[in-house]
């Protein structure tokens, strides 16, 4: 069995750690954070390099068929795979986090009928690719009436049209995260590293410049692999709400002509608002009106929010190459998994087992 590190413990380095683990190889991984554990930005500021893993701040939605408005029929495609991997992951992982594939749905306003209906158009054209593969059943937007969507959501109030999407689903990204730790206790986790470069040969170099050599070295870090890869961040907004007794079951996408809001029920009565997609590196807080539109977009449609309580506001940067498509990358030793972009819990437990397969390390799920 081989010697291995991993650069970078966010959702590709876990997943990658556990299973490697699992395999029987022996794995090192080393991450600038200082725990495994998540640390907002509104948990005030953090030690130079200390930034937190994108995939804590994700909402954690598995959409294939709502991501063809953003990406290439195939890419989309690989999603229904990995939400069948995510259901061996899950059920193999102590603590096991919450899956959920009950579906998502589409809502729109009366006014914003001309905007959902481009959205839809663009879903049935990729549709139609020799590259798009789904299950039998759902493949295709389902018009609910107002009484099938409140027989589904009867939380859900306002929105003149409404469309389900079957066999979507959601993951909690912070129990699967810590999860994922806890199921390799023999992996070494190195927290407070923080690794500047990834050589062809096997050798992880950090920041103090200690060289450490392996018979494969996994590049997985994000926005930290720069400049070694060509990835920049993306800024994404996010506010969590405490919301007891709304009782949303399912991901919820409003479209809009501006922009699209999502909101993602969580356990212990927490709903997840996102859609902001923002051209910059800037990791301030998030602007006063990201926070307007969010949370009056989502009012918009579950009434009952009114009296929800804010939770956080969260920031974080997605890796995103030009295309917006990830990449893996083989160069000797080296295997790179990087510009999982808007993408990451959809896509990371297919492209791990492309990966794995490719560097002849085995299989992600028996």
């Amino acid at each position: 069995m081989a010697h291995i590190g991993i650069a970078g413990a966010g959702l590709l380095g876990r997943l990658l750690a556990w299973r490697l683990h699992a395999l029987g190889h022996r794995v090192e991984v080393f991450d600038p954070a200082a725990g495994p554990g998540p640390r907002f930005h509104a948990d005030g500021p953090t030690p130079a390099g200390d930034a937190q893993c994108a995939g804590f701040s994700a909402a954690g939605m598995l959409s294939p068929l709502a991501e063809l408005d953003n990406a290439e029929p195939a890419l989309a495609a690989l999603g229904w795979r990995s939400i069948g991997l995510w259901r061996a992951i899950t059920a193999a992982l102590p603590r096991t986090p919450m899956l959920r594939e009950q579906g998502s749905l589409l809502l729109a306003h009366r006014q914003d009928l001309g905007a959902a209906q481009r959205v839809l158009d663009r879903l049935a054209q990729a549709r139609r690719s020799p590259a798009w593969r789904a299950p039998d059943g759902q493949d295709a937007p389902q018009p609910l009436d107002a009484a099938a969507l409140r027989a589904l959501e009867p939380a859900v109030h306002g929105p003149a049209h409404a469309w389900h999407l079957p066999g979507e689903g959601q993951i909690d990204p912070v129990a699967t995260l810590l999860a994922l730790v806890d199921g390799a206790p023999g992996v070494g986790w190195h927290w407070g590293r923080h690794i500047a470069e990834v050589h062809e040969q096997g050798v992880l170099v950090d920041q103090a410049g200690e060289a450490m050599a392996f018979e494969h070295v996994l590049d997985v870090r994000g926005c930290g692999a720069r400049p070694q890869a060509p990835v920049r961040g993306v800024r994404g907004e996010t506010v969590w709400l405490h919301a007891p007794g709304v009782g949303l079951r399912r991901p919820l996408r409003l479209l809009h002509p501006r922009h699209r809001v999502y909101l993602v029920p969580r356990p212990d009565d927490v709903v997840v608002l996102g859609a902001s997609e923002i051209e910059s590196e800037d990791r301030s807080p998030v602007s006063l009106k990201s926070a307007v539109e969010l949370m009056a977009a989502a009012h918009s449609v579950v009434p009952a929010l009114a009296e929800a309580r804010i939770l956080r506001l969260d920031v974080n940067l997605r890796p995103a190459y030009a295309d917006h498509a990830p990449r893996i990358e083989h160069h000797g030793r080296r295997l790179r998994i990087n510009g999982l972009f808007r993408h990451g819990w959809l896509l990371a437990p297919a492209l791990v087992e492309q990966a794995l397969r490719e560097a002849g390390l085995g299989e992600l799920c028996p």
